[in-house]
């Protein structure tokens, strides 16, 4: 298990905002929220990096932005899914796949 939960989002952040996204236009804060929700509580992102990396994908042509009115009536920035983003995802997706199944199979190999 890691030190703290946070050690476990580094280099695997912008995965799972991409995951997140690609289930429908979604706020900043409902991203990490569902991020909480969805892991029972073992991932939990910060502000401090949720935001740079929002914009990190929003620059690189992956999430596509735009101001919409919430469910509470307040203003917030709504991230979409873009075909690029979506290809990043799915190639983010099987790098993955293959890395913890190799850890997998290092960490149940018996000598």
């Amino acid at each position: 298990m890691p030190s703290s939960k946070s050690d476990l989002l580094q280099g695997t952040l912008d995965l799972l905002i991409l995951q997140i996204a690609a289930l429908g236009p979604v706020h900043g804060y409902a991203i990490a929220q569902r991020l909480q929700q969805i892991s029972r509580d073992v991932l939990q992102v910060q502000q401090g990096s949720l935001y740079p990396a929002l914009h990190r994908l929003e620059e690189r042509g992956w999430l596509k932005a735009e101001w919409r009115d919430t469910d509470t009536g307040r203003e917030a920035k709504f991230y979409t899914l873009t075909k690029k983003g979506r290809k990043q995802l799915e190639a983010e997706a099987l790098g993955w796949e293959q890395l913890s199944t190799a850890v997998a199979l290092i960490m149940n190999s018996v000598e």
